[in-house]
C-alpha cells in the first residue's frame, strides 16, 4: 500500500508552510509579549510627516495644514484607550505617539 504523502513531499510542503508562516508575519510568544515603543522624533517615518510629542512645536509655517487645537488625542488615526499619555497610531504600526504630538497626517475625529 502506497503512503499518502512520502517523506520528501512533506519536508516541501513543511518548508513551505515555515516560509509563509514567516512572511505572513505569525510572531512567536517571546515577540507578542513585547509591547510596542514610542516614536522616536527622528525616525524616518516621524521626520517625513513632520510628528512632533509636543502640538504647541508644530511649525505652522513648514505645514500649512496644521489646525491650532489639533493634536494626536483628537485624530482619527489614534489607536487605544483614553487616558494614556501614549498610544498605538494607524500612521505608524507597532509604534506609540504622544497624545499631546501631532503629525502632518492628523485627521480630524468625526
Amino acid at each position: 500500500m502506497k503512503e499518502l504523502i512520502d517523506r520528501r513531499q512533506w519536508i516541501k510542503c513543511a518548508g513551505a508552510a515555515a516560509l509563509g508562516a514567516v512572511s505572513l508575519g505569525v510572531r512567536g510568544p517571546a515577540r507578542a509579549a513585547a509591547s510596542p515603543s514610542r516614536l522616536d522624533v527622528r525616525d524616518p517615518a516621524a521626520v517625513k510627516l513632520g510628528y512632533v510629542e509636543n502640538a504647541a512645536e508644530v511649525d505652522a509655517r513648514k505645514y500649512p495644514g496644521y489646525v491650532r487645537g489639533s493634536s494626536c488625542a483628537n485624530c482619527m488615526q489614534l489607536q487605544g484607550k483614553d487616558g494614556d499619555a501614549y498610544r498605538p497610531c494607524a500612521l505608524f504600526p507597532g509604534k506609540l505617539v504622544a497624545t499631546a504630538g501631532w503629525c502632518s497626517g492628523w485627521t480630524a475625529e468625526m
